[in-house]
């Protein structure tokens, strides 16, 4: 079984190497530590895969609570429907004064008759 490293080891550690410079330089720090560079492209990967997956969760502008949005939807949806109540009230109650006039007018045409 190989060695394990902690989190924060492999990220000092490839900081170090992605700021070596001069030429070999890179090579020494991975003999200084026994390391390959097996070991350190699996860790690049990791790295690289981490802060991928990490950008393309984030999701951008506000966060929106999904019950509050649906409570809105709800109230805008209500507020419509009670607009409609009030005019189908309105014409209910112009249809019945129509009915009630007709019925006026048609009693007086019998009376005259």
């Amino acid at each position: 079984m190989g060695r394990t490293f902690g989190a924060e080891y492999e990220q000092r550690l490839l900081a170090e190497l992605d700021d070596a410079l001069a030429p070999g330089e890179r090579g020494q720090i991975l003999r200084r530590d026994g390391l390959y560079g097996s070991t350190v492209s699996r860790w690049r990967q990791r790295r690289d895969a981490a802060i991928r997956a990490g950008l393309s969760d984030a999701k951008r502008g506000p966060k929106v609570d999904e019950l509050a949005k649906e409570v809105r939807e709800l109230r805008r949806r209500n507020e419509a429907l009670e607009g409609r109540l009030r005019t189908a009230e309105a014409l209910a109650e112009a249809q019945g004064n129509a009915f009630a006039l007709l019925q006026a007018l048609s009693r007086k045409s019998d009376d005259t008759n």
